[in-house]
């Protein structure tokens, strides 16, 4: 590898024209694919197989209309007084046109939906007055008829003794006949009074079954009370747009016109603000904050090399290098659904590796021209020797981006393969495009007052002293003892996706959350949707009782605010509830509701429950993100674990890197847990709401992290190692090494933290929680495990850190990290070496010496 990296450096040297002409091509290339085959960027993420896909998947087949996506346009008056009759009407005549828009299904006017819902309230009072009244009408006939009743059984029964007593007397015929006739005329009337019985029991029982009717809808009314599209005090209204497509086929074009629709007709004193289901903002790639965080490592740089020219090398390679990734990435979104924070993580990580990595190999480059090798074998050198490294780095994190594949989540796949692609290209414009501009450049790569110094050694007279045990041990325990303190908050963490309330406070999704909640409550900012499944079809005359006895089960749980029906399927097999919690959608709560509802055993036998809805698959998506994460952590753990053991020929450099990496992960955990979720230090970055940890953050970080954590393990180690092969005990190599190894880590480490730094002050709340995970991750990592941990350990292990087993070492294949045989074909080319000075020893430390 370094053999073929030098004879690469050389090359780019030598042609240095034709390597910058053809990155400039394919810069020219990406940035033509972008704009020809580039779609938009979605700020959806989903995962398949969940729960509520389940129920999604369910409700198109049975129930189109609820499955598609929605949005939510609020409207509010200026003065916060109710709407007038002209504002009403134009806000109902904008919803009724809106119905007309592609991709739009259905709108609801809210002053409708009002009146509706006020309609509804009358009837069941008229109808609960009318009830009344014919009860009341109803007991009256009946005592009417009670009362017949008791004299015509009177008449009945002096007649029937009459009669009894002229038959005894012998009356004459006539006399008889003449009582028959009477007796008949009776009978008559009472089998009259029997036919108006009939008919009253008819109505009663009629009555009870429309009373039966009326409770059970004042029941569901009362359930449905909370739920509204009109504020009480009248200044606020909802409309509600469905839409024909599902949320995450939904395109931009549909969001858009929906937005411009509402949004262009201005209405006299109302304003309009539009929910992130339909506007939330795409975060800006490259902003302020993000020119600051270049600025100060431009700065760093400068400091490290000593010259502009030097320093602004890294920058421009690392450029060039986002530019070809980032656009070559976006180029596939036209065919790929990519969610909007991809590329701002590929133009992170390639700023980030991309500086750094130029770096080692100018860094490297340098010294030899200070050392007086001549230029072009100097650079060939240098990417042979550092260049092999820079590979090696950049290989580790390529490979643990591509990782995120195996989580089965597509989104969090795409976004590490975009940012492995980043990273990829960073390698090789490091190892091409960074020799041949050093090949134009010359001896101008070190300032002027370096030039003179040229051939001079530059580190005699600086000795390396190692550290003392007690030194080591202490360092140790402080540096775990601190790592694991503030790694405690981490214990808390809760996993959600970003809602209203984090994004920009000036956004027009930021106002429409806020209006939402104050008006409504914080459950009207995530219902949830809930399906009822029936195992046979309920029939007409039984709908309204179910639906009843659903929505109550519903309304027993803890934290419902509200309950209400809202569409059954053509077979009666299927009801669909509008659910509102008390709480918000990312709140602990509403996320305990939704596990709840689906522990519910099935109602009366036969109906189970489903729970959909944005905050039901939000609730999913972390769960589903949190239980890949510990599958993820092993999968890089188990990898980190090879790839050192190959490179550093040992078992406990490895275990020692590999556990440092997850103190530091964990640690940074803890940080980004009391900043965005208990709010400590959170005025300090300007956040201004907190809330869950955004649920991919964790496993993004794993794959990161580990790889930049590597980076600089292998700055370090290598040199200690390289001293350790070539004589040096096993103490004074750690010593060495990080002599050798500390300035290029530290400037490393301050211009990732700088760059990724720059995102903590991006506007979308997504993209500030990546960057300061990022930025203080690779600040503990690089700082205190790198550069204290590591180093007292290492001291501490003496020649057993470098220990392998006899069958594995014959195993194993020799990488040449440190391009040691390249060095002794080239051994006109050097830098400078350290001598290393070993303190007093104490009888006791002889003998222990190696």
């Amino acid at each position: 590898m370094a053999s073929l990296l030098f004879r690469l450096g050389s090359f780019a040297a030598r042609r240095a024209w034709t390597v910058i002409v053809s990155w400039v091509v394919i810069l020219g290339i990406g940035v033509g694919a972008f704009l020809t085959l580039g779609g938009t960027l979605s700020n959806s993420f989903d995962i398949p197989g969940t729960a509520s896909g389940a129920v999604t998947d369910q409700l198109a087949k049975k129930l189109p209309d609820t499955a598609g996506g929605t949005g939510t346009v609020v409207y509010r008056t200026d003065d916060g007084e109710p709407f007038t009759e002209e504002q009403k009407q134009a806000i109902s005549d904008l919803a009724a046109s809106a119905e007309d828009l592609d991709g739009v299904a259905s709108v609801v006017d809210p002053f409708d939906a009002q009146q509706q819902q006020a309609d509804q309230a009358q009837q069941l009072t008229d109808g609960q007055a009318q009830l009344d009244s014919g009860r009341a009408q109803l007991d009256a006939g009946q005592a009417q008829l009670d009362a017949g009743r008791t004299q015509l059984q009177g008449g009945l029964d002096q007649l029937t003794a009459a009669r009894a007593q002229a038959e005894a007397a012998g009356a004459p015929a006539e006399q008889t006949a003449a009582l028959d006739a009477q007796l008949a005329a009776l009978n008559a009337q009472l089998a009259q009074l029997e036919a108006q019985q009939a008919t009253i029991d008819a109505n009663r029982t009629e009555l009870d079954a429309n009373a039966e009717q009326v409770e059970l809808g004042s029941r569901l009314l009362d359930l449905t009370d909370g739920i509204g599209v009109v504020s009480e005090d009248g200044s606020t209204a909802i409309v509600n747009v469905s839409f024909t497509d599902p949320r995450l086929e939904l395109s931009e074009e549909v969001k858009q016109s929906t937005i411009a629709h509402f949004q262009d007709e201005k209405i006299d004193g109302v304003t309009v603000d539009f929910g992130t289901d339909i506007a939330q903002g795409v975060p800006e790639i490259f902003g302020v904050g993000e020119a600051i965080g270049l600025a100060f490592a431009a700065v760093v740089l400068i400091v490290m090399l000593g010259s502009l020219i030097g320093a602004a090398l890294p920058i421009v390679t690392a450029v060039v290098g986002v530019g070809v990734g980032v656009t070559a990435s976006l180029a596939f979104s036209g065919v790929v659904d990519m969610a909007s924070v991809t590329p701002v993580l590929g133009v992170m990580l390639g700023l980030a590796v991309g500086i750094d990595y130029s770096l080692f190999i100018v860094n490297r480059h340098r010294k030899q021209l200070l050392a007086g090798s001549p230029v072009r074998e100097s650079i060939g050198l240098a990417t042979g020797t550092s260049g092999t490294a820079v590979v090696f780095a950049g290989t580790t994190v390529i490979v643990a981006l591509l990782a995120l594949n195996v989580t089965g989540v597509p989104f969090l796949g795409l976004m590490g393969t975009v940012g492995a692609v980043c990273v990829a290209v960073a390698v090789l414009v490091a190892i091409t495009l960074a020799p041949a501009i050093l090949g134009l450049v010359g001896t101008r790569l070190l300032s002027r007052k370096a030039r003179a110094t040229i051939g001079q050694e530059h580190a005699a007279g600086k000795p390396v002293r190692r550290m003392s045990t007690l030194r080591a041990v202490v360092t140790a325990v402080v540096s775990i003892v601190a790592l694991l303190i503030i790694a405690i908050p981490s214990m808390s963490m809760r996993l959600g996706l970003p809602d209203g309330s984090s994004e920009p406070s000036d956004s027009t999704s930021y106002r429409a959350f806020q209006a939402v909640e104050e008006q409504f409550g914080e459950g009207a900012n995530g219902p949830l949707l809930v399906t009822a499944t029936l195992d046979d079809a309920v029939s007409d005359d039984d709908l309204l009782a179910t639906q009843v006895t659903v929505a109550e089960k519903i309304a027993e749980q803890d934290d419902v605010a509200a309950v209400a029906p809202i569409a059954t399927s053509d077979d009666n097999t299927l009801l669909a509830f509008q659910v509102l919690p008390e709480e918000g959608p990312n709140s602990a709560s509403t996320e305990k509701l939704v596990q709840d509802l689906r522990a519910l055993p099935a109602i009366d036998g036969d109906i189970t429950l489903g729970v959909a809805g944005q905050a039901a698959i939000n609730i999913d998506i972390s769960e589903a993100l949190a239980a890949v994460l510990p599958l993820y952590l092993v999968v890089v753990v188990g990898l980190s674990l090879l790839i050192m053991i190959v490179v550093f020929r040992s078992l406990l450099v490895p275990l020692i890197a590999t556990g440092g990496f997850v103190l530091s992960l964990f640690a940074t955990y803890g940080l980004i847990v009391a900043v965005f979720q208990w709010g400590w230090g959170a005025d300090l970055i300007g956040l201004h709401s907190t809330g869950p940890i955004l649920s991919f953050l964790p496993v993004i970080l794993v794959g990161i992290l580990f790889g930049l954590a590597m980076d600089y393990q292998l700055f370090l180690a290598s040199g200690m190692r390289e001293a350790y092969v070539h004589g040096a005990s096993a103490r004074d190599a750690v010593a060495q090494g990080f002599r050798a190894g500390r300035s290029v880590v530290i400037a490393a480490a301050l211009i990732m933290v700088s760059v990724f730094g720059g995102f903590i002050f991006s506007e979308s709340t997504i993209i500030r929680s990546i960057g300061f995970g990022l930025a203080f991750g690779v600040l503990l990592d690089a700082f205190v495990v790198r550069m204290l941990l590591m180093p007292a350990l290492m001291h501490l292990l003496g020649r057993s850190a470098w220990w392998l087993p006899r069958w594995l070492d014959r195993l194993i294949p020799n990488v040449d990290m440190e391009g040691a045989a390249l060095e002794r074909d080239h051994p006109a080319v050097h830098t400078d070496s350290i001598p290393a000075v070993q303190p007093p020893r104490t009888r006791a430390e002889r003998r222990a010496h190696e």
